[in-house]
């Protein structure tokens, strides 16, 4: 806990309105310095953070939430405002299991009005915060804080088109560092770049006033003329912005760690009797030298040591793997092409990116335009791989069916962090890949278990399909890996000796390792199964079917969302060849799985070893 007593103050937003603005100062020292400790502890979304604590401030010092509602943008940037909104005392657990979330959750507060964890998306949820307030004649502003990078995404442009018709009130602060995770990309980011470079744009009505007061030839009456017209006046002293031409007045770029100028900022728009654009200019990483000198990899960060900056550790991870093996190929393949929404670093493309400049694509956070995008480039002769997130892939789903699975376009989806992800909770994890591409027609689909397998899918995904295919593969590092365990080439492997068992243990991706655990501590009680693992799960190979029609007992376990998943399709697969044991499925119901560590979430959803154990000993005694 910080020692000093301003913090320690604050338990609503109403304590910092009676604060001086040197102590609100102090105050955003003491809250940097909280949240660096409780980050090096947690992990979590450090330098998004540093950045965003003046603004935060002088946000809830110039509205009055919960009445005056704010929409965070991805929300990861949030944690200044849930220290102020009266969660102090739990930010130790942020990121934990049963602990608050690292990002805005309805569920936690009342100071939350919309739960987040993806971008692009608070300018339309804010707008329709707004009409919902109007329609039911409530009181008060809504606010949305979108970062540069989000603002790459197409979902914003299609909330900034409708609200910038607004004829009342509506706020939209661009919380501008020039980032997102990896360095902005794009006419907008180059846009943006032109302003920051302009001097302050016109602010306030009173500076608006002087400027023209200093004009000879204009009288008091024309004066008072021009001031009803912010854009002609704006048009006489500067030029205009793509974002007055979309129907928002605009104000900035201002320095987003000044807070006496932010707070006169927010209030002038506050005033308006239209929809508002307030720029602001911020450092990501503000306050911590390690996190201002690479943002990147203090943007989401493991643990670290505060003095030395230190983190992680080198053991090696999937997405690393991934590019590795990507780059191996497009050393003797001048048409491979990779695609990043946003993503570089996080999907491993970093090396590409230096080695193959002409041939990579960040497409900003675009999820739905990399695909067809992608699809475009495949249609053109090229060999696209699209690199990214699971739970990311979700906002392409249209893109993929129409784009590129209908037309039989060869595109590659390299899907990072597929199954359960852990401290980032519900909004990221990695469990509705499977059962959505499962349900689209000429979609292939390999699932890795070990780094030895992501380059042996990657190839057959690229000179073995035809169509649309998937290779997913867990994030971080490999788990535990049989000695005698050799990774193939084909679509299943079996594992284990067959001949008079009479269970099998069904299985894909990283539940390979936790399925061997099972086998080994069966065997101790005297229990023999075998484990058929599906490299290809979709389509779901024939041989293996009738492999497993052989035993008695069938147990699939599947760490992904039950309903259109590999497992139902197994099953049904088994009915076709007439199967006469028992199937039992264990996968994730129909709910979202929270925050907790992975281990943790696999142990409750009976997916780890000693869960694949106690159901086989309940079945099979």
């Amino acid at each position: 806990m910080v020692d000093d007593c301003i913090l320690n103050s604050i338990n609503s937003p109403k304590d910092i309105k009676k604060l001086s603005i040197e102590d609100l100062d102090k105050l955003c020292l003491e809250i940097r310095k909280k949240i660096i400790e409780v980050v090096s502890k947690n992990g979590g979304h450090l330098a998004s953070n540093l950045g965003a604590v003046e603004l935060t401030v002088a946000l809830h010092r110039v509205f009055d939430c919960p009445q005056d509602q704010l929409v965070w943008d991805v929300g990861h940037q949030s944690y200044t405002h849930k220290i102020l909104t009266g969660r102090l005392d739990q930010l130790d657990s942020i990121r934990k299991e049963g602990g608050i979330a690292g990002f805005t959750r309805k569920n936690e507060s009342i100071f939350d009005p919309f739960s987040s964890g993806h971008a692009s998306t608070s300018i339309s949820a804010a707008f329709g915060l707004l009409n919902a307030k109007n329609l039911k004649n409530g009181q008060g502003k809504v606010v949305a804080v979108i970062g540069d990078g989000a603002l790459s995404g197409g979902l914003a442009y299609e909330g900034i088109n409708n609200a910038g018709a607004y004829k009342k009130n509506f706020i939209v602060v661009l919380n501008d560092n020039k980032m997102s995770i990896s360095t902005n990309v794009g006419s907008m980011a180059r846009y943006l770049s032109t302003i920051r470079t302009r001097s302050l744009y016109l602010r306030t009505k009173s500076t608006v006033d002087k400027v023209l007061s200093n004009i000879p030839v204009l009288g008091n009456a024309a004066r008072k003329l021009i001031l009803k017209s912010t854009s002609t006046v704006k048009s006489l002293v500067y030029n205009g912005t793509v974002f007055e031409s979309l129907g928002f007045m605009y104000y900035g770029p201002v320095d987003g760690h000044n807070l006496s100028e932010l707070i006169k900022v927010l209030q002038v728009a506050k005033s308006k009797d239209r929809p508002v654009l307030v720029h602001v200019k911020t450092v990501k990483g503000r306050g911590y030298s390690f996190a201002e000198k690479d943002p990147k990899i203090f943007h989401g960060i493991s643990r670290f040591d505060i003095k030395t900056g230190k983190y992680g550790n080198s053991a090696g991870d999937f997405s690393s793997k991934f590019g590795s093996e990507l780059c191996k190929i497009a050393e003797n393949d001048s048409r491979i092409c990779a695609i990043t929404a946003a993503m570089k670093m996080g999907t491993g493309l970093s090396e590409f990116s230096k080695k193959f400049k002409d041939r990579f694509f960040d497409v900003g956070i675009a999820e739905g335009h990399a695909v067809t995008f992608a699809g475009g480039l495949a249609a053109g002769g090229m060999l696209p791989v699209f690199a990214v997130y699971s739970t990311f892939l979700q906002r392409s789903y249209d893109q993929i069916i129409h784009d590129a699975a209908l037309q039989k376009l060869k595109v590659v989806l390299a899907i990072d962090r597929a199954g359960i992800v852990g401290e980032d909770g519900e909004t990221h994890q990695g469990i509705f890949d499977v059962s959505f591409l499962n349900s689209i027609p000429n979609v292939k689909i390999y699932s890795a278990s070990f780094f030895d397998e992501v380059g042996i899918m990657l190839k057959k995904a690229i000179y073995e399909s035809e169509n649309v295919t998937a290779v997913r593969y867990p994030r971080g590092s490999e788990m535990y890996k049989p000695t005698d365990f050799i990774c193939s080439d084909k679509p299943f492997d079996v594992y284990g000796n067959f001949l008079n068992c009479e269970s099998v243990i069904v299985t894909y991706g990283r539940l390979f390792s936790q399925a061997c655990l099972a086998k080994e501590n069966l065997e101790l009680k005297g229990i023999n199964v075998c484990i058929l693992k599906l490299n290809k799960i979709k389509p779901i190979e024939k041989k293996s079917v009738l492999f497993a029609k052989k035993f008695k007992n069938v147990f699939f376990f599947e760490e992904s969302i039950l309903t259109g998943g590999v497992g139902e399709s197994f099953n049904y697969e088994l009915g076709c060849v007439s199967f006469k044991g028992n199937f039992y499925l264990t996968a994730i119901e129909d709910k979202f799985v929270p925050q907790a560590e992975v281990m943790a979430s696999l142990q409750k959803l009976n997916l780890d070893a000693n869960g694949m154990e106690k159901i086989i000993i309940e079945k099979v005694g």
